[in-house]
């Protein structure tokens, strides 16, 4: 094993630790906006959803408007 090799091993560490970072962020908005009443669980869900199934093209469109 080379140091580029272990260089490598360690960045895809640090995507990790901000992914998880990232993740724990996200969740804990979604939850204080439903704690507060500004969104409902199935909302979200449901909006997710539509999204996720949506094509690059639409999702471009939708963020140009």
């Amino acid at each position: 094993m080379c140091m580029h090799d272990i260089d490598l091993y360690a960045q895809i560490g640090d995507l990790k630790e901000v992914d998880y970072r990232n993740t724990l962020a996200i969740a804990t908005m979604i939850e204080l906006l439903i704690d507060k009443g500004l969104i409902q669980r199935k909302e979200f869900s449901q909006m997710a959803q539509k999204l996720d199934n949506m094509t690059i093209e639409e999702l471009k469109f939708l963020r140009s408007r």
